[in-house]
């Protein structure tokens, strides 16, 4: 469904595109390896380069613009000039590149990387290296890079990165196959990183009870969950409509060693979540909406990972969900107005919930709820964040909303 790929894209941004971690250094790769997957080959190289404004290498390659112009050109005219390049300049121009999508110059940039400083290339820099064969020669060439890596250099962020690729494609079976192969290895271990990317995909292609599946894997190996893993997992469980297993996750996750502020934030906004929205087992029944449209579970996904990104702070990332979510021209919920109202009250933004209370009287689809508004107001008191709640009332005040069934 087109819809799902909104919330594939926005996960895919928090890991950045690929795997981050360890900094171990390997010390195998053939240049057999790299030559069939050259960058040139995928476009044709030229040794055509923009004026120059500012010289320095960053700046050279950055100003490459189009795709068939060539970025081992410009590091090899660079030291032939008699400049140096070091391996972190090298890793810090690539990933500049990736987070611009320009995966054809990056990966030219860790080739002339594996190239010439083979002997300082880390597990991280195979891992970058896989993620963006798959995005500049697909999956199957991804695919080979990795079974064609010396065994030392197949760990467990290559073969998270490869994970990724399956994930981000939305390859099921080659995902679940190379997932058996990472929980059977005795001698990798695998962080929570590699699970969540997984329940992503479950998520992402509507298998949702597969989610929980992962999470029994990662209790029997004792991988740690992360803020992430618990997101996942509950957004499964509301995407079912499971209620009462949803507060039983809560409670788990509240009891978890690695609970902190943000923890505390997300839990609290994820019960005030369920009270107020008056998310219920019930509509599990209700009939799915037609292909073209958004279903009630797919909405609840998308209000879950509003609240995940309310608990990590990034109110950037609220900010585009919300827009996102209003660019779909399609009927939004009572429910997806509760959830950003409730995380921007949660943020400490009162000026950008006062603006979505606005949008919500002015919608021509979806009626204002005032009593809404007042089950938020109760929500927020009833999980001890009183400050946060009079503000609202105040705001409410302001906004001329009814208060006449308030509870006090």
């Amino acid at each position: 469904m087109a819809t799902r790929s909104i919330f594939h894209s926005i996960r895919g941004r928090l890991t950045n595109g690929g795997v981050v971690g360890s900094n171990s250094i390997r010390n195998a790769e053939s240049s057999r390896l790299t030559k069939p997957y050259s960058a040139d080959a995928a476009i044709g190289s030229s040794l055509d380069v923009e004026p120059e404004e500012k010289d320095d290498l960053r700046s050279r390659i950055l100003r490459l613009r189009l795709p068939k112009r060539s970025a081992t050109t410009v590091l090899e005219k660079w030291v032939g000039e008699g400049n140096q390049i070091t391996v972190n300049e090298l890793r810090d121009i690539s990933k500049e590149l990736r987070r611009t999508r320009r995966y054809k110059h990056a990966l030219e940039v860790t080739e002339y990387l594996v190239q010439h400083e083979e002997s300082n290339i880390s597990d991280s820099d195979y891992a970058s290296r896989i993620d963006l064969i798959s995005k500049v020669f697909g999956i199957d060439a991804a695919e080979r890079y990795f079974e064609g890596l010396q065994p030392p250099s197949k760990t467990s962020e290559t073969y998270t990165s490869l994970l990724h690729a399956y994930a981000a494609s939305k390859q099921t079976e080659r995902a679940e196959a190379l997932f058996k192969r990472i929980i059977e290895s005795d001698s990798l271990t695998f962080g929570a990183i590699t699970y969540n990317e997984m329940m992503t995909l479950y998520m992402s292609v509507g298998e949702v009870e597969k989610v929980h599946e992962v999470i029994e894997v990662m209790k029997r190996k004792e991988v740690a969950r992360d803020i992430f893993t618990y997101n996942l997992w509950l957004s499964s469980c509301a995407a079912t409509f499971d209620i009462d297993e949803l507060r039983k996750i809560l409670e788990e996750m509240r009891l978890d060693g690695g609970s902190n502020k943000g923890w505390a934030r997300y839990i609290d906004l994820t019960s005030i979540y369920i009270d107020s929205s008056r998310l219920t087992s019930a509509e599990s029944t209700s009939p799915v909406e037609s292909e073209k449209s958004i279903s009630q579970r797919e909405w609840v996904t998308y209000d879950f990972l509003m609240i995940l990104h309310t608990g990590l702070g990034n109110k950037d990332m609220v900010d585009q969900i919300w827009k996102s979510l209003r660019n779909t021209n399609q009927k939004l919920s009572s429910r997806s107005y509760i959830c950003v109202i409730s995380s921007y009250l949660m943020l400490g933004h009162l000026r950008e919930a006062g603006e979505v209370v606005d949008q919500w009287k002015e919608s021509k689809t979806t009626e204002f709820d005032d009593s809404a508004c007042l089950r938020i107001l109760n929500a927020f008191r009833d999980v001890g964040l009183e400050d946060k709640a009079s503000d609202f009332h105040l705001l409410l005040v302001e906004k001329k909303c009814s208060l006449e069934d308030e509870v006090s």
